[in-house]
């Protein structure tokens, strides 16, 4: 059985910081692409962050590039976004993704609907940041 855990959510205020775990299962892990997405209440859901397992590259957003870094641990099959100098613009749930043919990233950003491109997702988490 997939499965894709995410935790680490939570409340913080402007500047703060958080770390969001993704624990994957039931595929193989260092063949696949495990991207962070966002959707904030009445807006459409974002690419964050990307990490291809079978090259190590990484792939960052414009809006959060230099405050986020993502990292895996393949051993225990788990991909991490460390979150720093959080806003109040960055609130929103928080998912997980698997794909099994990369991030589907351009320089900036994921190729627009690329979140339709992945195989597996997990539920979400919250974290709210507080002005």
């Amino acid at each position: 059985e997939v499965q894709l855990q995410a935790s680490g959510g939570g409340l913080v205020q402007a500047g703060g910081s958080l770390t969001l775990s993704c624990a994957a299962s039931g595929f193989p892990f260092d063949d696949y692409a495990i991207g962070w997405f966002r959707q904030a209440p009445g807006k459409e859901r974002e690419g964050v962050s990307c990490i291809d397992n079978s090259d190590m590259m990484s792939y960052y957003d414009d809006s959060v590039k230099g405050r986020f870094t993502i990292s895996s641990d393949n051993p225990k099959h788990t991909v991490y976004l460390q979150m720093n100098s959080l806003k109040p613009e960055d609130t929103a749930t928080y998912y997980c993704a698997a794909r099994n043919a990369g991030c589907a990233w351009k320089v900036g950003g994921p190729y627009e609907g690329s979140s339709l491109w992945y195989d597996y997702w997990g539920q979400g988490t919250l974290v709210t940041v507080s002005s």
